[in-house]
């Protein structure tokens, strides 16, 4: 990574750490681990499958919020704050500006989800009261939710890249509830037949697959998750990331910003 990106991700890392509602989500995320502590404890024998249920939902949910609402206003607030204008005018290219606000905001994530990791595994420790050979699966499964992170963050540094706040918001939480359901659009598509069948199957293979990143549900069991599939998902998560980067990064070197 060249010294001009390292700059714009660690400023970015920086002003995203100062805001507010980051802190805002984060404590709401380790409050409902500890919701899940006092559901565990009405229910007989299935605290950790709540625990982790729970705990690892509120992780993911509210680090999607986190990417989204910091990721679309990465380009639209240094432009209203006219400090994007300062930046370019340095030997910065617009390419190491957007690949910066990446890397900031997604090292922003890994750092919020270790700290709401460490929140969930407490509650499981506490209701427990000791960690078992399975929880190391809980790792697997926070490791998908960053991968998540990675490709939300991709997608609103991409629609904001050309559109308002608003909308990027809009699109991007609209395209992480259809890649959430990507599993069921493409079993529809397989079963669709003639022009719906055809627009089903582009969409579940163009939309990202983030049902395949959760695997909370067989975790939370004590199921193991195959090797093939972290693999695939590092692979798949990455690629898609990247995509979606590049096309930020060309519509942003031919937009207008005068």
């Amino acid at each position: 990574m060249s010294s001009r990106i390292a700059s714009v991700a660690f400023n970015t890392f920086r002003e995203a750490v100062r805001d507010r509602v980051l802190y805002n989500l984060i404590a709401f995320a380790l409050l409902l681990s500890g919701a899940a502590i006092l559901v565990g404890q009405v229910s007989i024998d299935i605290e950790r499958l709540v625990v982790v249920n729970l705990g690892l939902t509120a992780v993911s949910l509210f680090g999607v919020v986190i990417a989204i609402f910091i990721g679309i206003g990465l380009v639209s607030k240094e432009i209203e704050k006219r400090t994007l204008y300062t930046v370019l005018s340095r030997p910065v290219r617009r390419w190491e500006f957007v690949v910066g606000k990446f890397f900031g905001l997604t090292g922003t994530l890994v750092v919020n989800t270790f700290f709401m990791a460490i929140g969930v595994f407490l509650a499981l420790l506490y209701v427990a009261h000791k960690f078992e050979k399975m929880d190391a699966w809980v790792l697997v499964a926070l490791y998908f939710i960053v991968l998540q992170f990675l490709m939300v963050c991709a997608l609103a540094l991409f629609f904001s890249s050309f559109s308002t706040p608003l909308m990027s918001a809009v699109f991007t939480f609209a395209l992480f509830v259809i890649g959430s359901l990507s599993e069921d659009l493409r079993g529809f598509a397989r079963i669709a037949q003639g022009l719906g069948g055809w627009i089903a199957t582009s969409i579940a293979y163009l939309v990202p697959n983030f049902s395949a990143l959760n695997v909370i549900n067989q975790v939370a069991h004590g199921d193991a998750v195959p090797g093939r599939l972290i693999l695939y998902n590092s692979i798949y998560a990455l690629l898609y990331s990247a995509m979606a980067i590049s096309g930020a990064v060309l519509i942003f070197q031919r937009r207008n910003l005068k």
